[in-house]
């Protein structure tokens, strides 16, 4: 009915404003109507002492007070006066369990604070501050007090045989703490844990727990580590244990190199055992009866003082320990000639020498190799080209006739320069220049700065003629063939022109 009254009717927007505001106003109001101050919670610890502080607010000074009182209420029990002051009585302490180890701080009703001392764990619990006042009766403020214990952390080893059933290798207990204590285990060995808690009367909390596993030999000396985590720590509290897991012997002999040959002295032979706890016993025998009398034992050493056929037999040696006895034997042969194990040939060792020598050479002379290349190619050239080929033949290649050369033969042609032998025969013209480089290794060549034109007209006359188009017949001219290779001399074909 009222669902359907409300769907009727919503709320306006300025009445929810104006519930919101009463609503703040009602809060203020329940704020500044607490006359009592007192801290709302406390943490302490047992044998120590705590302050609860209690005053009394009043604005216009218009509240009497009459009587203050301190109201203990234990989280298990009922309320109960613990302390009492009134300005014309004094103060009263009713509850025995508090009697003289409360007492008021300040003899004033403004300010009632007490001091307990001594604590316990069975203190905690909310105690109220309560005034009676006139004319606005009762006002009051509660604090609770929270009792903390620091645990009393413990690890230990449990012993056990080792065997095929999971059993309890380690516990760990943190006693009569509050609050209640976090373990855990940190375990390179693989197990589990299980953990219980017991209820102190006072409040505290004992937890333990108990590590498991499948004991094997493997296991015994290997360690679990125990963790405890709680409030009053400043860190968690870390203890290791190593894990005990006793089994019976394990035998083994050893010592006997093949190599007993008759005149040896002092062979000997070394039972080993690995146990837990430790072998007890450490028994030699032969398996033809009673040991040589060449033979000494000293515990697990046997010594043949002198080898022959008599030690030529089976050795046993037995272990025992309270779990078990386990034994092993060897056979010893006697030979009549001390056996040399041959070591490496010399051949052999030369050889590796020579070959690690040669690796060694090699790896120099890589080295020395790439860094002289690396050098010759960073550095200038290391030869001197060959200085270039002047344009231009001499008369000397010409054929000319014997006797001395004369100024005008020894002299050098320029490039289109034409000569004419004294004899009648025909001109020769001068093929070095731009198109013939192969006189000059290929290199473009170089002028001469004595450049002559001897029939610098018929040279003018020919470049004319061939501008305008009117160039000699072909018919009459044939162009020269030169195949010349570098360093050949040559004389050329004449040219007419």
């Amino acid at each position: 009915m009222a669902r359907d009254y409300a769907a009727r009717c919503p709320v306006s927007p300025a009445r929810s404003t104006w519930l919101a505001a009463a609503a703040i106003l009602l809060i203020v109001q329940g704020i500044g109507a607490q006359k009592v101050r007192v801290e709302e919670e406390l943490e302490a610890y047992p044998t120590e002492s705590v302050d609860l502080r209690c005053q009394f607010i009043d604005g216009g000074g218009r509240t009497k007070l009459t009587q203050v009182s301190w109201i203990w209420e234990p989280s298990d029990g009922q309320r109960d006066n613990i302390a009492v002051y009134h300005p014309t009585y004094g103060q009263s302490f009713p509850n025995l369990s508090f009697k003289d180890r409360v007492v008021f701080l300040h003899n004033s009703l403004e300010n009632p604070s007490i001091r307990i001392s001594n604590l316990k764990m069975s203190d905690a619990g909310r105690y109220t501050c309560e005034y009676a006042t006139y004319p606005s009766g009762n006002e009051q403020g509660t604090t609770t007090l929270i009792m903390l214990a620091k645990p009393k952390n413990s690890a230990k080893v449990v012993t056990v045989q080792a065997g095929t059933k999971s059993v309890v290798v380690a516990q760990c207990e943190a006693a009569e703490g509050k609050p209640a204590a976090n373990i855990k285990w940190l375990a390179s060995v693989g197990g589990n844990h299980s953990t219980s808690t017991t209820n102190g009367p006072d409040g505290t909390v004992t937890v333990r727990s108990e590590y498991r596993l499948v004991p094997t030999p493997g296991d015994n000396g290997k360690e679990v580590t125990c963790m405890v985590d709680q409030r009053t720590q400043v860190q968690p509290w870390v203890y290791p244990v190593k894990l005990s897991v006793e089994y019976p012997p394990s035998v083994s002999i050893e010592g006997y190199d093949n190599n007993w040959y008759v005149g040896r002295s002092d062979a000997m032979l070394f039972c080993l055992a690995n146990a837990n706890p430790a072998p007890t016993t450490i028994t030699w025998t032969a398996a033809s009866g009673s040991l040589p009398d060449t033979v000494q034992v000293d515990g697990n050493k046997l010594v043949v003082k002198k080898v022959d056929d008599a030690v030529n037999t089976t050795f046993i040696c037995e272990v025992k320990n309270k779990h078990g006895a386990s034994r092993h034997q060897i056979t010893t042969v006697v030979v009549e000639r001390r056996q040399i194990t041959p070591g490496p040939s010399t051949g052999a060792v030369i050889g590796g020498i020579l070959g690690a020598l040669a690796l060694i050479g090699i790896i120099i002379g890589s080295v020395f190799f790439f860094r002289k290349r690396q050098e010759d190619g960073e550095g200038p050239p290391k030869h001197k080209p060959p200085p270039p080929v002047k344009a231009g033949g001499s008369k000397e290649m010409l054929n000319k006739p014997s006797g001395p050369p004369t100024a005008t033969e020894t002299a050098p042609l320029s490039p289109g320069e034409v000569y004419y032998e004294p004899t009648g025969s025909e001109p020769v013209t001068n093929l070095d220049d731009e198109t013939t480089g192969a006189l000059n290794g290929g290199a473009p060549p170089v002028p001469d700065a004595t450049v002559k034109y001897d029939n610098i007209n018929e040279l003018k006359d020919h470049a004319t003629d061939s501008l305008h188009g009117n160039d000699l017949d072909s018919s009459n001219h044939e162009a020269p063939v030169a195949n010349i290779s570098r360093g050949e001399s040559f004389v050329s074909p004449a040219m007419y022109v």
